[in-house]
């Protein structure tokens, strides 16, 4: 049996962008034939893409990091290197998407094919071609690709089905479902025995069809993590019509109207918008003698608009007649609108905050600088040239660094380090 998965955490490394090139055109019968270094390539994405064929995330189960290539370094005569190929991650449609480091919601991917940006592959860096100038003809300065981003997030599967049987355990919503539809879900006399979210398709015999989810059995205090806890209230949130099914034993020793209100509680504690949605109440078991006076006093309870339906799933009592009426309820429900946009691709852009450089003296002649800009500015020089090295040192200027280097007391002969880059104040 193929275990159910609806959270996982994996980490995503999209690629480095390629670097620039540093080149001159030596060619005969071009004298002047000046800098010929081309850019970069870009690096890959890392895409996920929803695939309504998926219905769990058992496969992150296995495979937790995912890595993109960088690009192409650039060429000589100009050539600029290849992109790398962006990498698919295939996740099941209904999966939210967060950052772990933040809890901020990324992305959701609710409807087929639908795709999401979660990693944005460096950009390639300038070759020599681009930094010629009146004064510089020959210049040596080219730039490294940027950085790939890296980040842990977290996918979270709500299950996008029309119906939902909601109920304490052993209501009988596993039964109704494998008599309503193919699935195949286990049934056994003890409490919990559906551990995870079963999905049927109801197909009737004018053609309608709709998608029902059997969710693992609600007891009081679900939503504040009592039982199976909110690890399945989730999967609640996506369906338009609720079927609540409210046990009719009378030697069961249960309440069947606080039962319900119990439910309807718990519901309304992890999402309130859920009691908005159309509920049929099914009272079950009608099979067992006594039952049908249990109903009429838990029926006596009730508003009168209550929409009720009972039935016996052993029996198939009313069963038919059930799916029919869920049908019909489904066609006026009204769509659940998802705040994520779903009709073209997002991309989610990941941004240090930006933070003004600070500078730290960790001994009397040694002084670390830290900050996103000036990290990245580094990283994205090639010292391999003299005429980087002294481009570097002039951005680090314009930034006002050498002016807080001597205000926090650096002299000639200090050491300076950026990351693992160390050099002599001068």
């Amino acid at each position: 049996m193929l275990m159910f998965v609806d959270n996982v955490k994996i980490t995503v490394r999209s690629g480095k962008g390629g670097d620039g090139a540093v080149a001159f055109r030596h060619e005969k019968y071009v004298p002047l034939g000046g800098p010929s270094g081309g850019d970069g390539g870009r690096g890959g994405d890392i895409i996920l893409k929803a695939n309504e064929g998926m219905n769990t995330l058992m496969d992150f189960r296995y495979k937790r990091i995912f890595k993109a290539e960088a690009g192409q370094n650039g060429q000589i005569k100009g050539m600029y290197g290849h992109k790398a190929d962006p990498v698919y991650i295939k996740v099941p449609t209904g999966t939210s998407v967060y950052d772990e480091a933040t809890g901020r919601l990324i992305g959701d991917l609710v409807e087929n094919n639908q795709e999401l940006v979660v990693a944005k592959g460096g950009d390639g860096g300038r070759g020599n071609i681009h930094f010629a100038n009146s004064k510089n003809q020959a210049p040596e300065v080219a730039e490294n690709g940027e950085p790939g981003q890296e980040k842990m997030i977290k996918l979270e599967l709500k299950l996008i089905a029309d119906v939902g049987l909601v109920g304490f355990p052993s209501v009988g919503k596993s039964t109704l479902l494998s008599v309503a539809t193919s699935a195949k879900p286990k049934i056994a006399a003890y409490h919990f025995t559906t551990l995870s979210p079963n999905l049927g398709m109801v197909r009737l015999d004018d053609g309608r069809d709709f998608v029902i989810a059997d969710l693992p059995g609600l007891i009081e205090g679900a939503s504040n993590g009592v039982g199976l806890g909110i690890q399945f209230l989730r999967h609640v949130e996506r369906t338009r019509v609720i079927l609540h099914l409210v046990d009719m034993d009378p030697n069961n020793g249960r309440d069947p109207y606080e039962d319900y209100l119990a439910i309807r509680n718990e519901l309304g504690n992890y999402d309130e918008n859920v009691l908005k949605r159309p509920e049929v109440i099914v009272p079950t078991k009608l099979d067992i003698p006594g039952s049908e006076e249990r109903m009429a006093e838990f029926k006596e309870k009730l508003p009168d608009d209550a929409d009720i339906f009972p039935i016996s799933s052993i029996q198939h009592t009313g069963v038919k007649a059930l799916m029919n009426h869920t049908s019909e309820v489904l066609s006026k429900a009204e769509p659940i609108h998802f705040d994520v946009q779903t009709d073209e691709t997002k991309e989610y852009n990941y941004e240090p905050e930006a933070k003004a450089f600070t500078i730290e003296k960790e001994a009397d002649h040694d002084f670390v600088v830290k900050g996103a800009k000036v990290e990245l500015l580094l990283q994205r020089t090639n010292l391999d040239h003299q005429d980087g090295i002294m481009r570097f040192a002039r951005q680090l200027k314009s930034m006002g660094i050498e002016d807080a280097l001597i205000d926090a007391g650096a002299e000639s002969g200090d050491s300076v380090t950026i990351l693992d880059f160390t050099f002599e104040f001068i």
